[in-house]
């Protein structure tokens, strides 16, 4: 008795043990063995796209945890009530189903239970006859028993026929009703439930309505439902009204580049959350076909723009092209990706490097005249140049010999070393651009420079762009301080006072501060903005992806009125907030300079302007230019001492150094000059305690190297800078007089021996400058 009990009770379990065994063998999860879609939302849960799985069809993966509890119900009320405690096939059902078919001949009933529909699915059985059946049911015990009634169902609802090419309920809610499958309604749920019975006659949409068919099968499956479901029936009228539905032809197809971006090979997230917000998106799609509509008759063709929030770099639209389906400007491709010359948009990280490294603060004048590299001679945009020019205006009116100038006497980092550390990809040696790359001699991508002008509204810390909101930060590049926070905020500064090409001087513009820098390429291939505003950084690009020219591609006359008209839209849907960047640092104070010189005032100065400076680093000098003198008003010169005080009075004079009076000439800048000095009292007009004079060539501690086959052709060349008052300067080298010279003119030597010498300029004032250089002769 004993032993058939044993046996009975390993009878029993042996099934169970079997089971166990089955489901605790590795194996890929059942739903590994399909290929689904990908849902892209914006970040508020807007759909950007819904793409097709491998084999074109709409398949989204949705877990069972996911999807409501009244639509599992629903679901299991129409195809398979005894779900959960049938072994994978319900015999009453298949009995049923065969004598309503066969005796009754009535309507085909299959009899199939979920798991068996799930087998017809998943092996693509035909299951219209005896033996058809016969396998379904094999293949459906060995689902159950390979397999949780969980995953079965799970499995099930994401293979579910939705009509034409569409599958399973996650991407059926999408698709019909715009929503994700856990904010379906229950008139929406009671509909989806209905579907895959008759998929081609329930599912068809037309106009944007659902089909008497729908909505009479989801009204019986409703009235099925009340008797065990009291709480439903306050959905009851709703029941009866009609049922919007959305055709697959109309689902959205937004922000297409940034779309491909994200999905592309080896980056394809499963149903990522964007940081991109549609209605930006759509605003700037139709801010650009707007406009470039209007410009077409100058052959701007194409645009690209890029806006991020400055505070943690998302990216909230991305236009890549002025039209993606234009196959005639290539718009399929991601212009925000390709490298283009910058023109004069990288002119900002010149002077902010001068800024960290002392060289100038926002008031230092800088020259804007006749410059030569060797064999390099820059040119500004205007092929004019203004003479002595503030470090500011020089920035906002894109000046480029003083900003080559600066370039030049920066040290470690350069611009060149600030766009390794700021991650720009594509750069060739340092010496391939030399100091081109000042004015777009090399290239970068619109992310990149985005990424860049970022750095400015953070306090100079380089962040990288952001696409996904819920992105690992781990995958992010780590932030990288390339700027100080009080150069990145001078410079902001500097640029928020750049003019709006449409501002109206007379009334002035009372609109939110815009920091804007423009950029032209050589040959008018690129047109750039690029700016920030409120809590936004946004770039604009109009060219054309072949890299052919157009004389309207001038940044300032096209890409910049597409940038404030933006901007403008963005301020009147939004509003804009105090721009963070606006908020001065600890390390930035307030002094007051002399206007003309950008130095300290002293007592005479006319005109004084309030410049931001940082302490301990910022250049500073007190201001000599401006001094007294006492004029002979019968005359009209400097008063002698014997000259009666009814006969003098006092004036304040510019006492700029030649060379700058030489820019001053050359850019056609009339200045006032200092008055003459009587002859008969040349000795004391009291103007010897001016500026000594400043040599400017040879440099200092340099060997110069002649040959003596050339003596007498090659020479060393002298020349200094002095004061307003100096008409004749002397050249001396160790005590020998050299020759003299004309204010501001150079003298040429012609050196008899080698040696070191002790060169000395005086001027005809007394005062002195001096310097040690060497020359050697050569024999050959």
């Amino acid at each position: 008795m004993r032993r058939w009990l044993r046996l009975a009770l390993c009878a029993a379990l042996a099934p169970v043990i079997v089971t166990a065994v089955v489901r605790l063998w590795p194996r890929a999860a059942l739903a590994a063995r399909f290929q689904f879609s990908t849902a892209v939302y914006d970040r508020n849960g807007v759909l950007l796209r819904l793409t097709l799985a491998h084999d074109g069809r709409y398949r989204l993966w949705t877990p069972l945890q996911t999807v409501p509890p009244a639509l599992i119900d629903a679901v299991l009320q129409k195809e398979d009530q005894w779900y959960w405690v049938h072994p994978g096939f319900n015999p009453a059902a298949l009995v049923r189903g065969a004598w309503r078919s066969y005796v009754m001949h009535g309507r085909r009933e299959g009899g199939s239970t979920i798991t068996m529909q799930l087998a017809r699915l998943m092996y693509h059985l035909d299951t219209r006859t005896p033996v058809g059946k016969l396998r379904q049911i094999e293949r459906a015990l060995l689902l159950e028993l390979k397999f949780s009634k969980h995953e079965l169902l799970e499995t099930y609802l994401n293979l579910l026929p939705f009509g034409r090419n569409i599958e399973g309920v996650g991407a059926a809610g999408l698709v019909y009703f715009d929503k994700r499958v856990g904010a379906l309604t229950v008139p929406e749920i009671y509909a989806l439930a209905v579907i895959p019975q008759l998929p081609g006659r329930r599912a068809r949409v037309r106009g944007g309505a659902s089909s008497a068919s729908l909505l009479r099968a989801r009204q019986a499956l409703f009235a099925r439902a009340l008797p065990k479901h009291a709480e439903l029936a306050r959905f009851a009228p709703l029941m009866a009204l009609p049922l919007s539905l959305r055709a697959p032809e109309e689902l959205p197809f937004s922000a297409p580049h940034l779309v491909d971006q994200l999905l592309s090979p080896g980056h394809r997230p499963r149903d990522p959350v964007t940081t991109v917000d549609s209605e930006l998106q759509t605003l700037l799609e139709r801010q650009i076909h707007s406009y470039i509509g209007r410009q077409s008759h100058l052959g701007v063709r194409n645009a690209v723009a890029l806006l991020a929030d400055v505070r943690n770099m998302e990216v909230l639209a991305l236009v890549g092209s002025a039209d993606f389906h234009n196959a005639q400007i290539q718009g399929q491709v991601n212009g925000a990706l390709g490298p283009r010359s910058p023109g004069s948009t990288l002119k900002p990280f010149i002077y902010a490097l001068a800024l960290d490294q002392g060289l100038i603060h926002p008031q230092t004048m800088l020259k804007d005249g006749p410059l030569n590299f060797r064999d390099y001679s820059p040119e500004n945009f205007d092929g004019r140049f203004l003479g002595p020019v503030s470090a500011s205006d020089a920035l906002i009116r894109s000046r480029n010999v003083p900003a080559i100038s600066l370039a030049a006497r920066l040290q470690s980092p350069n611009l060149y070393g600030l766009l390794q550390a700021g991650g720009v990809q594509r750069l060739a040696s340092e010496q391939h651009y030399g100091l081109a790359l000042v004015l777009g001699g090399g290239e970068v991508t619109m992310e990149e420079l985005v990424r860049l002008y970022g750095a400015l509204g953070n306090g100079g810390l380089l962040q990288p762009l952001r696409f996904e909101l819920a992105a690992p930060a781990a995958e992010a590049p780590p932030n990288v301080a390339l700027l100080s926070p009080e150069a990145a905020f001078l410079v902001l500064d500097i640029l928020k006072d750049n003019p709006r090409p449409d501002r109206n001087v007379e009334s002035g513009d009372t609109r939110a501060p815009v920091a804007w820098k423009t950029g032209t390429s050589w040959g008018f291939r690129d047109a750039w903005t690029v700016g920030l505003f409120g809590h936004y950084v946004l770039a604009v690009w109009l060219g054309n992806f072949d890299g052919s020219g157009n004389p309207a591609l001038v940044g300032v006359q096209q890409a910049a009125p597409l940038f404030f008209s933006i901007a403008d839209a963005i301020g009147a849907l939004r509003g804009l907030d105090s721009p963070p960047w606006s908020v001065p640092p600890a390390g930035v104070t307030r002094v007051e300079v002399c206007t003309a010189t950008g130095q300290l005032p002293n007592a005479w100065c006319p005109q004084r302007t309030a410049t931001w400076f940082i302490p301990g680093r910022s250049p500073i000098a007190l201001s000599t230019v401006h001094r007294p003198v006492t004029i002979d008003i019968r005359t009209g010169k400097v008063a002698c001492k014997e000259v009666a005080a009814s006969y003098r009075r006092t004036e304040v004079y510019e006492f700029w150094p030649s060379e700058t009076m030489r820019l001053f000439r050359e850019a056609g800048v009339p200045r006032r000059a200092p008055p003459l000095v009587d002859a008969r009292c040349a000795g004391e007009a009291g103007l010897t305690e001016g500026t000594a004079p400043k040599i400017l060539s040879p440099a200092s501690h340099q060997v110069y190297a002649l040959r003596r086959r050339r003596k007498g052709r090659e020479s060393v060349s002298l020349s200094a800078s002095v004061d307003a008052d100096v008409k004749v300067l002397y050249w001396f080298a160790n005590q020998t007089l050299l020759g003299s010279s004309a204010a501001g003119e150079p003298l040429t030597w012609n050196p008899e021996v080698a040696g070191s010498f002790l060169l000395r300029a005086v001027d005809d004032h007394g005062r002195t400058d001096e310097r040690q250089v060497a020359v050697a002769i050569a024999e050959e």
